[in-house]
């Protein structure tokens, strides 16, 4: 269904090249909402600018773990597209990047080297930390703003064998909750979505007596996502969404099953924090 408040609205997609970030950019341009998607793959994107033209996906080239990549990405959709109001930072690297076949080896610390931790960390820690960063102050001068981070199953966060996959998204959640609390009052919202369970992505291998079709498509993702980008979401900040559980009968998105990001000893209200010495 084609909710008419989304059209015009200007989002960023990192990680759009392929997946679950290829999927929400089809799904966002379908509803008139105008993309930059943005990969290290610059001929994925640019497969997506060519199939809906200019004026709907602007293909970028972007390193999310460089800051400046980071900082030019956003200044040209802001100048291409007039101004912005979304972020979906997507983009990661999964536990293939560390072995392409994680699923069938038992997994150890010494498997992943220092290297392999410190550009997990700089992909899916600090490049959803470099792009928000950038994209706030664009935000708040609008006084209103959607930033969402693709999450995993707290399965995943701890799972043995998963690092450094698992602990990386777990501060991407752990980050989203802080986030959501410094906007508190600016009329910008900080939500994680996730599938909710494994998605047929790459970094889902295939392995020997491996039905993909079992796995969650990746459109799910998409319907979640555009109920938080109309006015019914402006309420919504700081929760952890399945997409595998969202509800499309349910017009209003805050009736849908959610529960707060990050862990319940984490999400104290801000009233019960410790005051600063």
């Amino acid at each position: 269904m084609i909710q008419s408040e989304l059209q015009g609205k200007i989002a960023i997609v990192t990680g759009a090249a392929a997946g679950i970030g290829k999927a929400l950019t089809e799904a966002f341009v379908v509803q008139g909402i105008r993309v930059a998607a943005m990969d290290i793959d610059q001929a994925g994107v640019m497969a997506l600018q060519d199939a809906h033209g200019k004026d709907a996906v602007l293909a970028l080239k972007v390193d999310v773990s460089d800051p400046a990549s980071c900082e030019a990405a956003v200044a040209a959709t802001v100048s291409q597209f007039g101004g912005l109001d979304i972020l979906v930072n997507n983009a990661a690297l999964g536990m293939n990047a560390v072995h392409p076949r994680y699923q069938a080896r038992n997994m150890q610390i010494e498997d992943v080297s220092e290297e392999t931790w410190q550009r997990f960390m700089m992909v899916n820690i600090c490049g959803p930390f470099f792009m928000s960063r950038q994209v706030v102050p664009v935000l708040r001068t609008r006084k209103w703003g959607r930033i969402i981070n693709v999450g995993t199953s707290f399965f995943t966060m701890l799972r043995p064998g998963f690092s450094p996959y698992g602990p990386s998204k777990a501060a991407v959640e752990a980050y989203s909750l802080m986030l959501s609390r410094e906007l508190e009052g600016s009329g910008i919202t900080v939500n994680v979505v996730l599938p909710g369970g494994p998605a047929n992505t790459q970094m889902v291998p295939d392995e020997e007596g491996l039905d993909r079709a079992t796995l969650i498509p990746v459109e799910i993702m998409a319907p979640p996502m555009l109920a938080l980008f109309t006015k019914a979401g402006d309420g919504i900040t700081g929760q952890r969404i399945l997409a595998i559980d969202w509800d499309p009968a349910l017009a209003d998105p805050a009736a849908q099953k959610m529960r707060s990001a990050a862990w319940p000893e984490l999400a104290i209200p801000l009233a019960a924090l410790p005051k600063k010495n």
